[in-house]
C-alpha cells in the first residue's frame, strides 16, 4: 500500500439540526470543518452537521416529514406543469 494517502480517521460528532440530535462516531468528515463541539467526555471533537438521520427519517421515526431545503419541490412543478 501507497503511504500517506489515506484519510484521517478520527472522531467526530455529527449534529443532526433537524432534530437536535448528536452522536459521536468516527468519520473521515472531519477535515472540512472548523466546528468544534465539547462532548460528554469532556473531550472536544469535530463537529459536522446534517439535515437527516436516524433521528428526523421518516423511515426510522414514522413520522412524514417533508424536507426540502432548496426548493426541489417547486422548481420541479414549474419546469413540468402543463
Amino acid at each position: 500500500m501507497k503511504a500517506d494517502i489515506h484519510p484521517d480517521y478520527r472522531e467526530v460528532v455529527f449534529h443532526d439540526v433537524t432534530s437536535d440530535f448528536k452522536f459521536l462516531t468516527r468519520s473521515t468528515m472531519a477535515g472540512g470543518t472548523k466546528d468544534t463541539v465539547k462532548w460528554e467526555d469532556g473531550n472536544e471533537y469535530p463537529l459536522v452537521k446534517i439535515e437527516i438521520s436516524s433521528a428526523s427519517h421518516p423511515f426510522y421515526t414514522g413520522k412524514h416529514k417533508i424536507v426540502d431545503t432548496s426548493g426541489r419541490i417547486d422548481k420541479f412543478q414549474r419546469r413540468y406543469a402543463r
